[in-house]
C-alpha cells in the first residue's frame, strides 16, 4: 500500500535513523515532524520463553503530537482509502484525526493501543475497532476471556456505533461482527518466537486488505496471517512481513478464502 505516516521524531539519533528507514520502505515522511524539545519515542521490549511479551513505552515527542499538525496533514487524510489510528499520541490528536476522516467519508479503523490513559471522544465514529482482549475490557466493559465472551464485547461494540468491531485473540484468531452477524475467524498456528509487532501487522494486514477491496472475512484471514508471521521473528519492526511472504503463507493455507470461519 502507499503510506503515510503522521508523527513526530525527536533530534536525537533515533529519530533520524526511524525516519531515514520509513523512507528506505517507501513511506511519505512528509507529515513527520522533528522536534527540538522531546526526545524520540521508544518501547522496552521484555520478552518471555513462550514469545509472550511485557512493553514499556516512553511516548516522548509521540505525545507533543497536536491536533494542529493533524490539520496540516489533512490532505493526506481526505484522499486515502483508509485511515489507521491508534492512542501513542494524545486523545484531542486522534479525536481531530477521525474527524476529518468521517466528514469526508473515509473508513477509520482504530487500533486501541497502548490503552493506558482513556480513550479519544470519537472513537465510536470509527468503521472498524480492533482490540485485543485486554484492550477490549476497557472499550467494551466485557472481560474477555474466550470466544463467547469476545462476541459479547463485539455486541456492546456494535451498540456504540462501531459497524465493523473485531476482537483479537492472539493465535485461536479474531472475532468479528457485522450486519451477517459475529464470526470467529480461525487464526493459523506457527512456532512462536516474540509476539511483539503481531497486532501492528494484524492492523497493518487489515487496513490494506480493507482498503482493496476485499471481504471482511478475507481481510481478517489476511490479517491474521501477518499477525502469525509477525511471530516467527524476533523484534518490533524486523518482524513485519513482506506482503510476497503473506501471498506465500496463504497459498500454502489454500489462501484467504479457505480461511476456517465459524458463524457463532
Amino acid at each position: 500500500a502507499q503510506v503515510t505516516l503522521i508523527g513526530r521524531v525527536g533530534r536525537d539519533a533515533f529519530g533520524p535513523a526511524l525516519v531515514d528507514n520509513f523512507e528506505r520502505e517507501g513511506i511519505n515522511t512528509d507529515y513527520i515532524v522533528r522536534d527540538d524539545e522531546a526526545v524520540t519515542g521508544a518501547a522496552f521490549v521484555a520478552l518471555m520463553p513462550s514469545g509472550e511479551n511485557s512493553i514499556l513505552t516512553v511516548l516522548g515527542a509521540n505525545d507533543r503530537c497536536d491536533p494542529e499538525q493533524v490539520e496540516a496533514a489533512s490532505p493526506a487524510i481526505e484522499r486515502a482509502d483508509q485511515l489507521l489510528v491508534q492512542l501513542a499520541v494524545p486523545t484531542e490528536t486522534v479525536d481531530r484525526a477521525i474527524q476529518i476522516a468521517v466528514d469526508r467519508g473515509v473508513p477509520v479503523q482504530l487500533d486501541p493501543t497502548p490503552i493506558g490513559r482513556g480513550l479519544p471522544k470519537l472513537w465510536h465514529r470509527s468503521y472498524r475497532v480492533t482490540p485485543n482482549e485486554s484492550e477490549a475490557a476497557v472499550v467494551s466493559k466485557v472481560t474477555v476471556s474466550d470466544v463467547p465472551s469476545a462476541v459479547e464485547a463485539c455486541r456492546k461494540l456494535r451498540r456504540r456505533g462501531v459497524k465493523v468491531p473485531v476482537v483479537k485473540l492472539g493465535g485461536a484468531g479474531c472475532v468479528v461482527m457485522d450486519d451477517q452477524g459475529p464470526r470467529l475467524v480461525e487464526g493459523y498456528p506457527v512456532e512462536v518466537v516474540d509476539t511483539t509487532g503481531a497486532g501492528d501487522a494484524f492492523a497493518a494486514g487489515l487496513a490494506v486488505r480493507s482498503a482493496e477491496g476485499a471481504p471482511i472475512n478475507c481481510a481478517l484471514a489476511f490479517a491474521n496471517a501477518c499477525g502469525a508471521l509477525a511471530c516467527t521473528v524476533v523484534g518490533a519492526q524486523p518482524s513485519l512481513p513482506r506482503r510476497e511472504a503473506v501471498d506465500k503463507f496463504l497459498k500454502l493455507q489454500g489462501g484467504e478464502e479457505k480461511a476456517s470461519v465459524i458463524a457463532l
